[in-house]
């Protein structure tokens, strides 16, 4: 029997990998073990992921825990090595962009283990962002490219990635197969049809409110910098006289918030992080949602909901060029004038893009079987 190991270093990562890992749970010839090298973890925040999303344990914990990019990438190389000496997988596959996944992808070709990463290709051109260095490196070595958009595989060709010559046959190892994100959406948006919603903790308030923006803030460019942090929230400030905002806070923005005494205005609600289908129920019917997240551009494209991503660029073009996406960039100053257009039904209007259809997963897969 052939045997898979997927490896998840953040609850995105879980996201990305949900789908997938059910559909090889089920396959009678495949394996599938997973690893979670807990590079951001809390317990009680992982366990309603895994609930939320109906997969199982993991079956190694590697306890990497929080640290400078080389310790962590450090010490899930040295821990996952241990995992792949006695589990010897067949094939590893990562996802995303965070430290475990290039760490994962280092370890696994050193000991000549195959390498699949999904999510490849996409870039932001920015090599300040220590998750673009993760990306561009991990793609350099990985066997198999599963991209979620055309840029990913444009990106890919010009890296030389394209693939290469057998005999006189042409061999490609870059696959254009979706968005695995958008097969978790969709079993998210279907699993709220069958919960009681009115179980979640933002229930009440989300009814209270009727119409409502959502803000999540949590990239270092934008909440350890104290003047570009309060640049923002005087911002988000301004916007919230006008319409009510939702905010579940990562720990690290208000930690930051304290730090620097900032305040957020009485129509900007300050939630506690929200888990996966609480956040989804949350987002799914906001007018509008100003974020620095990457998936969030993706998902909020998917749902047509107009979205402002509070960055200088963005390494899913397609979401501006297909979707409901505006980078905002160094226009923060007129983010109450954008905001302002949807609120009087100017919204940009999107599509979904191509294959993002919920399939992906089974795309995935069948790519996989012919490749171990």
């Amino acid at each position: 029997m052939k045997k898979l190991m997927f490896v998840a270093g953040a609850r995105p990562n879980f996201m990305k990998i949900a789908v997938l890992l059910r559909l090889v749970d089920a396959h009678p010839g495949v394996k599938a073990v997973v690893v979670h090298t807990g590079q951001h973890y809390d317990h009680e925040m992982s366990q309603s992921f895994l609930d939320d999303l109906e997969i199982r344990e993991p079956d190694h914990f590697l306890d990497v825990g929080s640290g400078t990019h080389a310790e962590q990438t450090g010490k899930a190389m040295t821990r996952f090595e241990e995992v792949c000496a006695r589990e010897r997988p067949d094939m590893v596959i990562v996802v995303g962009d965070v430290n475990s996944t290039l760490a994962a992808s280092v370890t696994a070709k050193k000991m000549g283990i195959k390498v699949a990463h999904i999510e490849a290709g996409l870039r932001s051109f920015d090599m300040t962002m220590p998750e673009e260095i993760n990306r561009i490196l991990t793609d350099s070595i990985a066997d198999l490219l599963f991209v979620t958009e055309k840029s990913g595989s444009e990106n890919l060709m010009n890296e030389g990635r394209g693939g290469g010559v057998v005999g006189k046959k042409s061999v490609s190892k870059v696959f254009f197969v979706g968005n695995t994100m958008i097969d978790s959406l969709k079993f998210g948006l279907d699993k709220l049809t069958r919960v009681d919603t009115t179980g979640f903790g933002i229930s009440m308030l989300k009814s209270l409110l009727g119409g409502y923006g959502v803000v999540t803030l949590h990239r270092p460019s934008n909440v350890d910098d104290p003047e570009k942090f309060k640049r923002l929230a005087a911002m988000l400030n301004r916007i919230s006289a006008k319409v009510p905002m939702i905010f579940p806070i990562h720990p690290r923005t208000r930690k930051n918030a304290k730090e620097f005494g900032i305040k957020f205005g009485e129509n900007i609600h300050v939630v506690n992080p929200l888990g996966y289908l609480e956040f989804m129920y949350l987002y799914k019917d906001a007018k509008f949602v100003l974020t620095d997240s990457g998936g969030m551009q993706e998902e909020t494209t998917y749902l047509n909901i107009p979205c402002f991503t509070l960055r200088e660029n963005t390494e899913r073009p397609i979401t501006m060029e297909m979707g409901t996406n505006v980078l905002v960039g160094e226009k923060i100053d007129r983010l109450d004038h954008m905001v302002e257009r949807i609120l009087t039904a100017r919204a940009k209007k999107g599509k979904v893009p191509p294959l993002w259809d919920g399939k992906t997963s089974e795309r995935i897969l069948k790519i996989i079987e012919k490749e171990i």
